[in-house]
């Protein structure tokens, strides 16, 4: 529970469609100049998804395409390879934040 009584925000994994707290998820934003960032911050401006810190599935949100149909952008081949080997077993706190920007796709800036 956060303060004053209110519950803490809900998200759903992209991978396996599990509902989970915000804190628990590892949250991935596509920004406003098109960049695909990790956001251990829970601030950064721009299209979000959220992945679970935990298990397999930050590999199968790469390899299904969940993340890429989730940002809206192709997802540029080493943000996948960072993805698939994220320390999952860490969460976010492990997870580079904005300024580690990666050029998303085909569509450069």
């Amino acid at each position: 529970m956060l303060p004053q009584g209110r519950p803490e925000p809900m998200r759903t994994c992209v991978a396996c469609r599990t509902r989970r707290a915000k804190r628990s998820l590892l949250r991935v934003v596509r920004r406003p100049d098109r960049t695909v960032v990790f956001d251990g911050t829970g601030s950064v401006e721009g299209r979000g998804a959220y992945v679970c810190a935990d298990g397999a599935c930050p590999e199968i949100a790469v390899k299904r395409g969940a993340l890429a149909r989730a940002l809206r952008t192709p997802i540029a081949d080493e943000m996948k390879t960072r993805l698939e080997h994220a320390d999952v077993a860490t969460g976010v706190a492990s997870m580079p934040e904005a300024p580690a920007a990666i050029q998303g796709g085909v569509h450069g800036a």
